[in-house]
């Protein structure tokens, strides 16, 4: 497992740096964080008023791996993802929030995050997400997974949960209903998880912080 260790180190108890302590210490101390309705509503409010508005086209089929090794396979997920530039003012909110998170991260938990992508993710009825992780051991490139939840009025018989598993060996995992501003953090490359279908439209952001893997001949992270 990653090995962090948390700063000593004062904050304030405005909303959102409490919620960056939360998962500070949640990631310390188990891995992951789960945190319902946690993410501040008017940004919230704004990224699901974003989606809704953005049309049909700016989607795109799912697919797993990257650069070379991507390509498209509805065995193991069947989502749709837009990817987040910050080029529409909810956009830029949610990359300065995330930044923020970041820069909390890097002081508390000496983790060294130098970037962050992310996307929306819209799962239609019936779409899934098999069990995966979102970086291999040793690659250390995806070091903390984030997601946030855009869902109003979420039922548990809507279905679509995520689902944490602990290790390899978990079969059970702990559920997490994708209810609206839930915010959610695990280290990528410890935990498998995986989407279950849902029974209605299920939309989220799904994100990834980064080290900076860039090389004389390369640049981290990828276009």
């Amino acid at each position: 497992m990653t090995a962090l260790t948390l700063a000593d180190g004062r904050f304030d108890d405005s909303g959102h740096l409490v919620l960056f302590e939360n998962i500070s210490r949640d990631l310390l101390h188990k891995g992951y964080s789960i945190n319902p309705f946690a993410l501040p509503l008017g940004l919230a409010e704004n990224l699901l008023e974003h989606l809704q508005q953005m049309p049909e086209v700016a989607f795109s089929a799912a697919g797993v791996g990257r650069q070379q090794d991507y390509s498209l396979n509805g065995f193991v997920r069947s989502n749709q993802i837009a990817w987040i530039e910050g080029n529409s003012d909810a956009g830029a909110q949610w990359l300065q929030w995330v930044k923020g998170l970041q820069t909390y991260l890097n002081r508390r938990l000496f983790l060294g995050l130098f970037s962050f992508e992310s996307h929306f993710a819209h799962y239609a009825s019936g779409d899934f997400y098999k069990r995966h992780v979102d970086a291999f051991k040793g690659q250390a490139n995806r070091v903390i997974s984030l997601i946030v939840y855009l869902n109003r009025d979420w039922n548990p018989a809507d279905g679509g949960e995520l689902v944490i598993y602990q290790d390899s060996t978990d079969w059970e995992g702990i559920r997490v209903t994708p209810a609206f501003g839930t915010v959610v953090a695990f280290i990528s490359e410890d935990f498998p998880h995986e989407v279950l279908p849902a029974r209605r439209d299920r939309y989220s952001i799904a994100g990834w912080y980064r080290l900076n893997g860039s090389q004389p001949d390369r640049i981290d992270p990828p276009n």
